[in-house]
C-alpha cells in the first residue's frame, strides 16, 4: 500500500515564511510528477506547483516568485518552501504523487491527507 503524509503547515502572519513536506512510503516501484495542490474554503482545488522526476517545475501564477518546490528522489520526498505568505494563501494543502508500485504496474495519482495552512493579515 502507498501512501502520502504531509507535514509543516501551521499559522503565520503575512509576510512569513513555512515549509511544507511530503513523503511517500510502501511499495512504491518509482515516482514520477509530483506536486502541491490547495483548496480554500467555498472553493475548488487548484494546483499550485508541481515538479517531474528530473526536476523540471512548474508555477501557479499566483505563487510564482514566493513558493519553490523541490523533490528527493532517493527518499520519495516533495517539498514547498512558501515564502512572502499572503492571506489569500490560506487553504488546506494537498500533496500529489504519480506512482507505480511493480514494474508492469500503470502509474496512479496519490493524494496525502492535506494540511493546513493558514495566513494572518
Amino acid at each position: 500500500q502507498v501512501q502520502l503524509v504531509e507535514s509543516g503547515g501551521g499559522l503565520v502572519q503575512a509576510g512569513g515564511s513555512l515549509r511544507l513536506s511530503c513523503a511517500a512510503s510502501g511499495s512504491i516501484f518509482s515516482i514520477g510528477a509530483m506536486g502541491w495542490h490547495r483548496q480554500a474554503p467555498g472553493q475548488q482545488r487548484e494546483l499550485v506547483a508541481t515538479i517531474t522526476s528530473s526536476g523540471s517545475a512548474n508555477y501557479a501564477d499566483s505563487v510564482k516568485g514566493r513558493f519553490t518546490i523541490s523533490r528527493d528522489n532517493a527518499n520519495n520526498t516533495v517539498s514547498l518552501q512558501m515564502n512572502s505568505l499572503k492571506p489569500e494563501d490560506t487553504a488546506v494543502y494537498y500533496c500529489l504523487a504519480y506512482m507505480k508500485y511493480a514494474p508492469w504496474s500503470r502509474a496512479g495519482a496519490y493524494w496525502g491527507q492535506g494540511t493546513q495552512v493558514t495566513v494572518s493579515s
